[in-house]
């Protein structure tokens, strides 16, 4: 004779599977937004730089060895070559 059950073994009601997905998706998402506020805040002092510099006059550039057409090129030097 043969025996049959109705009873489901007992799955959980959230897969671990589900849960590591979930995860990785909330890190993602959290690096995504540090990174674009990192890069607004270094683009905002890189602006910030610029405009220091072309406030001062050519003899205090000078003193930097800096001329007025290069100061871009001298605050993004490191993001840039030219």
């Amino acid at each position: 004779m043969t025996y049959q059950s109705t009873a489901h073994p007992a799955r959980p009601a959230f897969p671990a599977d589900s849960l590591h997905r979930l995860g990785g998706a909330l890190r993602r998402f959290f690096k995504g937004i540090a990174r674009g506020m990192m890069t607004a805040s270094t683009a905002h002092n890189r602006y910030e730089q610029v405009q220091r510099l072309q406030a001062k006059t050519d003899v205090e550039l000078a003193a930097l060895k800096i001329r007025r057409e290069d100061i871009v090129h001298h605050v993004f030097k490191d993001l840039y070559y030219i």
